[in-house]
């Protein structure tokens, strides 16, 4: 059977040769040995490098956004690793939280299997942040706390989208959210019941500068029995 491929050769053969070629040197910055032993005192100064940066040079659109990747489980039992871009609402000595409608598919995969992790992707600075640990949801206390917070039409649109099913047109789902609209005129919109907070709680850490010669630094935390963190290096 001959195959074809749906792109020319040439124009495939140049695609990879382009992406063959691509260099950029990482001279942005190191990871000291004497880094925090705390790794959320190291987020926190990295966060605010992140906000500064974006504020100072508007290259770094959403310092917050998150990469969250989840396990589904097939119908043959098979795990598959799925990931999407949320944003990083919140964060302290409990964990990192991210809000969602709880009936999406990540909310329905963390059910089943209640771990994740956390890519914070930060390419201007050269660094990016891992997290892996255990989900759990937040209190109905903190998603109302939360839900106060956004604006009415993210409000309107978490009550129109049955987030993740499939639906005939753009023009059904705008007359979904004409629908919640009317629904809530002239009234306050009060926090779906299938809508909250999901927190990672980590069980570890690992943060990535860029360096010359793809010889990067990574420092890894991870939670040591009993209490606190334990810290190495890693070979890049």
């Amino acid at each position: 059977m001959t195959r074809t491929s749906p792109f020319p050769i040439d124009g495939a053969a140049a695609s990879v040769r382009r992406l063959a070629g691509e260099r950029t040197d990482y001279l942005a910055g190191s990871l000291p040995d004497d880094a925090p032993v705390d790794p959320l005192a190291l987020f926190d100064i990295w966060l605010a490098e992140a906000f500064a940066h974006r504020d100072a040079h508007a290259d770094l659109p959403e310092p917050s956004a998150v990469v969250l990747s989840t396990v589904a489980i097939d119908a043959d039992g098979a795990a598959r690793p799925r990931s999407r871009t949320v944003l990083l609402k919140n964060h302290d000595q409990d964990g990192f939280v991210v809000f969602t409608n709880l009936d999406s598919d990540k909310g329905r995969e963390v059910r089943t299997t209640p771990r994740a992790a956390l890519l914070l992707p930060w390419y201007p600075l050269q660094r990016q942040v891992r997290i892996e640990g255990t989900v759990e949801p937040v209190s109905a206390a903190e998603s109302d706390a939360y839900w106060g917070q956004r604006p009415r039409g993210s409000q309107l649109g978490a009550w129109a989208s049955h987030q993740s099913r499939p639906i005939a047109s753009r023009e059904s789902l705008e007359a979904q959210y004409a629908e919640v609209e009317t629904r809530f005129q002239d009234a306050p919109v009060a926090r779906p019941p299938f809508w909250g907070g999901l927190r990672v709680r980590p069980e570890s850490l690992e943060f990535w500068q860029g360096r010359p010669h793809r010889f990067h630094d990574r420092i890894l935390y991870t939670v040591r029995a009993g209490a606190g963190w334990e810290r190495h290096r890693l070979q890049p």
